[in-house]
């Protein structure tokens, strides 16, 4: 017997989809059934690879880890509204980081009495049957569509994907009752093949030759001209672009809130990451000139420090560069020129540009100015260098710095892997507070090398890494999950760990426990810097602390994993704290590269 969910699964795999994340329900009876039937006949086998989750959320974001790294969509599979809520703050994530994933939900039967195959059953279909399930999730969707017959499946498919890997790129949701999903069809419907060249994405978008030409010609005649850009290195080609344009005109380049490397951080004229905490804006800011915006979700924050009132700002951005298509409410940029140009055809214009209008240069002045930023790059890695070897004076039951933290983990890196290098290590990066550092003293040089969600909500870093893994492991030597211990809790690791061993993605995490939430005691201290928060004793009394007894949190991942997760707590304890982190990430690494096995370091700061 064939029914939608044969289509369904059928067409998914036609269209690439190689992995389903999938987390089961009473709406996906007929799904289980034709899998089974797929196994049957294709030797256990099913079209795509089925990765059980135990977990929504968790499933959501090992799709958009999956997809990030290889470029392709990942399918979720989810259950009625319950499960389309659970999915959470990933929801979030995949919008705000433009990310294509297609999520497909059952939903409660429509009927009672028996009509049809996959009636309502259980008492549970009647308290999720919700008047509008896109609802939950429309708002952060690129497209939703209701599957009302086995016949427009195939369709409703390709128009999703279509859709989902257009820019700006994004999550698609799809639903379905439960008897439209059992509703049987003949086999030639199943092995109908559309072909995918008939749905293509839109093709990117260039700049205008006016456009590329004004934009050139600023950077060329300006005095001190800066790139602030977020997430031009989604696009890999754009990496080498964007140095080539620096280079050229010695532009500085300040990477803002990124997702992804903008160039290699040995470039001369890299001067950074900031994520706009405090005054962490670049000082280039005020003095620049031009600004050539790319990518950038947040380029500045207008309160804190805006640009010089007489600057000439530029905005590229790959598709959407109001900001409407991804709903963001009240969002504005003091702007002379806003494009919705693909990153890596902007700046193939932009040089172009540029190559013409070498008489427009003063030579002179892009030569000081590119003395002058290499010597900024070059104190600012000094200053890497010196907090990376300042150990406190008494080893003993000290604490070490994320610094020291982080040069050790390098340079362990550089010593066990085989390249002997950071190149073919993939670094996920949730930090939060602690972004900008993780990004700074990893020192990532190629691109990819390096990511974020590219959102908000915590609890990315552990499934992404699984589903990076899955879509791309064969690439690298040893990804890195960089948490904060509030990361790694949102991560819901009793579910990403199992996740883990059952599909053998070993990686390693580094679980930066200072005690607690420290990004909400930093949010109070902006607005009330000397209030009564101010003069709370500790985390703890302001209520974000997990102390004064914390969890461990390698432990949490050695039991989700029934003991194949090897963990270690280090610092803390009245030991040598460097002598602990040399041995202890020597041994972490070794059982990720060899055991091929997860470790997980839970390395202990100074408390909030």
């Amino acid at each position: 017997m064939y029914t939608t969910s044969s289509v369904f699964l059928q067409s998914v795999a036609n269209a690439g989809i190689t992995h389903i994340f999938a987390n089961w329900g009473s709406d996906h009876p007929a799904l289980l059934e034709d899998l089974q039937r797929q196994r049957s006949e294709k030797d256990g086998k099913t079209a795509s690879q089925i990765i059980t989750c135990p977990n929504e959320m968790v499933a959501l974001t090992a799709a958009q880890g999956f997809a990030q790294v290889t470029g392709r969509p990942a399918a979720v599979i989810v259950h009625v509204d319950v499960g389309t809520q659970a999915m959470a703050g990933a929801i979030h994530n995949v919008d705000r980081g433009r990310t294509p994933v297609l999520i497909y939900a059952g939903a409660s039967p429509f009927t009672s009495l028996g009509e049809m195959r996959g009636s309502r059953n259980e008492w549970i279909m009647s308290v999720q049957d919700i008047p509008d399930q896109a609802s939950i999730v429309r708002q952060y969707m690129r497209f939703t569509s209701q599957i009302e017959s086995g016949k427009v499946t195939t369709g409703i498919i390709h128009r999703a994907l279509q859709i989902a890997t257009s820019h700006p790129k994004g999550p698609v949701y799809l639903w379905a009752r439960r008897e439209v999903m059992e509703e049987e069809v003949e086999l030639s419907a199943v092995n109908a093949t559309v072909p995918l060249r008939k749905w293509p994405s839109i093709e990117p978008t260039a700049l205008s030759a006016t456009a590329a030409t004004t934009i050139a010609r600023a950077l060329s005649e300006a005095k001190s001209p800066l790139i602030l850009t977020s997430h031009s290195g989604r696009s890999k080609d754009a990496v080498q672009l964007l140095a080539n344009l620096s280079t050229t005109l010695g532009i500085p380049i300040v990477a803002v809130c990124p997702s992804a490397v903008a160039v290699p951080f040995s470039h001369p004229f890299f001067l950074g990451v900031t994520f706009l905490n405090g005054a962490s804006h670049s000082h280039h800011l005020a003095k620049a000139d031009v600004i050539l915006v790319l990518d950038a979700d947040v380029p500045w924050i207008p309160a804190i420090q805006p640009p010089h009132p007489e600057a000439r700002v530029f905005v590229v951005d790959s598709g959407d560069p109001l900001k409407t298509i991804s709903a963001v409410g009240q969002w504005h940029v003091d702007a002379e020129m806003m494009c919705n140009a693909d990153v890596v055809l902007a700046l193939e214009g932009i040089n172009a540009a540029v190559d013409a209008q070498i008489e427009t240069r003063n030579a002179s002045l892009i030569e000081q100015r590119r003395m002058a930023i290499t010597t900024e790059h070059d104190e600012w890695v000094r200053k890497l260098d010196s907090l990376e070897t300042a150990w406190t004076q008494d080893l003993q039951g000290g604490r070490a710095t994320i610094p020291n933290i982080l040069g050790v983990l390098r340079k362990t890196i550089e010593q066990q892997t085989p390249s002997r290098s950071l190149d073919k290590t993939l670094v996920l990066n949730e930090g939060i507070t602690n972004y900008a550092i993780v990004w700074e003293h990893m020192r990532t040089e190629v691109s990819g090398g390096q990511i974020t969600s590219g959102g908000s909500s915590l609890g990315w870093c552990l499934a992404a890494a699984i589903g990076a893994h899955l879509g791309a492991g064969k690439n690298y030597e040893l990804m890195v999950s960089i948490v904060g211990d509030g990361s790694f809790m949102f991560g819901v690791p009793s579910s990403a760990y199992w996740i883990a061993r059952r599909y053998e993605t070993p990686f390693l995490t580094i679980v930066l426990n200072n005690g607690g939430w420290k990004a909400p005691k930093m949010s109070m201290l902006g607005c009330h810097p000397s209030g009564h928060g101010s003069r709370a004793a500790s985390g703890v009394e302001l209520s974000v602390g997990f102390g004064p007894i914390c969890p461990d949190y390698s432990q949490i991942a050695v039991g989700a994993s029934a003991g194949w997760v090897w963990g270690k707590r280090v610092g803390g304890d009245g030991g040598n704290v460097k002598e602990e982190l040399h041995a202890a990430f020597a041994e972490a690494v070794r059982v990720v590269l060899e055991e091929r096995r997860c470790a997980v370091l839970d390395c202990v700061l100074d408390s909030i």
